[in-house]
């Protein structure tokens, strides 16, 4: 899906050469979190003899039921093995409350900011030889701010004595630089493997003058000031809701997309949906230290515990994580038994139209590794 030069210097991981020895932290979560993440431990497993690679796993805890259980979301336990122990991991799905739980707030999103994951990439990617429309786009997400920083209050008007919430939305020129780099790299990488490349700035500026408004100005100062190595890159600008509307009509007129936190994850998700499902689509948190691979679909109550969520997005996260690693042929291996599995179009769990089970599938792409 995309090549780990570009990823590591998109990432600036300054490794000398890929590490062959890595420390994977598995974090399975809520509901089908669970019965995915260890199809990702299984794909490792599989690939690490034939590149001469050695996997050893730790299993943490994270989430709804485990803050049920300990009262924390997050154990500082699971950060500190992750900062001091692991290169990468694998993140499954957490089931958050619609309503405010006294305590609670979303663990994954504190896990980026406790690892400073700043990006979040998510390759969106049809498979040639399947009846899905040609896509080949990279969303790239900021990570750390946007209305993601949390910081809300409710109050009573004195006016109207009815309650009133605000959130705080921030953006920031340091955070805006960071990931207009990252996708500025990832473009310039799809210009080398394919001879052309575009880079899509999504924002609301005509509302938000000032935090879009900076989002906007920011990312076009890093290309103009590196003209010299992005200038055959196309720079573009869509206002976030014309963006939906064309990244649905004309998908194939979009390459690397760099957006805002909320922005980037509504449109990840929803792009979801021009390649069969969230089931198949993968992201990478990526940050200094440390990458976690995390599927893009959620904690799935309603099929939890059935054996029959789709581990693709898993598999494919797996890769994308070994990629920001160093390890492309790996990752590469995974992506060909991957693709096979749905050019075949035989094995496939129900949410593409399929009856297979969660293992099934599994076992089906292990066959073609």
């Amino acid at each position: 899906m995309l090549r780990s030069s570009s990823l590591r210097a998109a990432a600036k991981r300054a490794y000398a050469s890929a590490p062959k020895s890595m420390t994977i932290g598995l974090i399975p979560g809520d509901g089908i979190g669970k019965e995915v993440i260890p199809a990702g431990k299984q794909v490792l497993q599989s690939v690490q003899s034939k590149h001469g690679l050695k996997f050893d796993f730790i299993d943490l805890y994270a989430g709804w039921e485990t803050f049920q259980k300990t009262g924390k979301a997050l154990p500082q336990e699971t950060v500190q093995i992750l900062k001091n122990q692991c290169q990468g991991a694998l993140f499954g799905a957490v089931q958050s409350p619609t309503t405010k739980v006294e305590g609670y707030s979303s663990p994954i999103v504190a896990l980026r900011k406790e690892l400073g994951l700043f990006a979040n990439v998510r390759p969106v990617k049809s498979v040639e030889g399947t009846k899905d429309r040609k896509v080949d786009m990279v969303i790239v997400r900021e990570n750390t701010e946007d209305l993601y920083i949390k910081l809300e209050k409710t109050y009573i008007d004195p006016k109207t004595g009815t309650r009133v919430a605000d959130a705080t939305k921030r953006i920031s020129e340091v955070a805006t630089r960071r990931i207009a780099q990252i996708a500025l790299d990832i473009a310039l990488q799809r210009l080398k493997t394919y001879g052309h490349a575009t880079l899509t700035v999504t924002h609301k500026s005509n509302v938000l003058s000032q935090s879009d408004g900076l989002f906007r100005e920011v990312c076009k100062d890093v290309y103009e000031t590196q003209k010299d190595k992005y200038g055959q890159i196309v720079y573009n600008e869509q206002i976030v809701d014309s963006m939906v509307y064309r990244m649905f009509r004309e998908p194939e007129c979009f390459d690397v997309i760099v957006a805002p936190n909320l922005y980037g994850d509504i449109l990840s998700d929803g792009a979801a949906a021009l390649v069969g499902s969230l089931g198949v689509v993968p992201s990478a948190n990526v940050g200094p230290e440390i990458v976690v691979g995390e599927p893009c679909h959620g904690s799935a109550p309603d099929i939890a515990g059935k054996g029959i969520s789709n581990p693709i997005a898993t598999i494919r996260s797996t890769a994308l994580m070994l990629q920001f690693l160093g390890h492309n042929e790996s990752a590469q291996d995974i992506y060909k038994a991957v693709d096979a599995n749905l050019r075949d179009n035989q094995v496939k769990t129900p949410d593409l139209g399929g009856k297979s089970s969660t293992q099934d599938v599994v076992d089906d792409i292990l066959s073609r590794l």
